[in-house]
């Protein structure tokens, strides 16, 4: 997961990182395995992956209404893994009886998440001093 996460920021999120590797290593210095693995051990946050051929190719994960990610190994971009990890979180939070999901965008996956039926709420802000974050949500009923 961890390895997905890395490559996903560093491969495909120049559009908020700009290639400046200062960047990239500040943002991916928590995806490292032992801090993943603590992330998975809240019972509150539910993690998931989509494999290919035994390989992770896109991890999600949710806590309560909040998408907390959703990230594509560079080589499964457009393969719809994303898209459908969205999907399934969407999904299990319908389950638990979320009405209005929330999520944080980062401007790569600002069009993907339009495109999902989410919209922006609120004023872009930042995730990481380099990088915006617009709040979303969408409605689940």
């Amino acid at each position: 997961m961890s390895d997905v996460l890395i490559a996903s920021i560093t491969g495909l999120c120049e559009a908020d990182h700009g290639g400046n590797p200062a960047n990239i290593k500040r943002w991916t210095a928590n995806k490292a395995p032992g801090i993943v693995a603590g992330w998975i051990k809240d019972p509150a946050s539910t993690f998931l992956v989509a494999e290919e051929d035994g390989e992770i190719v896109c991890v999600g994960a949710f806590r309560g209404a909040e998408i907390l990610l959703n990230y594509v190994r560079p080589a499964a971009r457009f393969s719809g893994a994303s898209k459908a990890m969205l999907a399934h979180m969407e999904g299990e939070m319908r389950k638990q009886g979320i009405v209005e999901a929330r999520l944080t965008s980062t401007a790569t996956a600002h069009r993907f998440y339009r495109s999902a039926g989410w919209t922006d709420e609120g004023e872009q802000g930042k995730a990481i001093d380099f990088a915006k974050a617009q709040p979303m949500s969408k409605r689940l009923s």
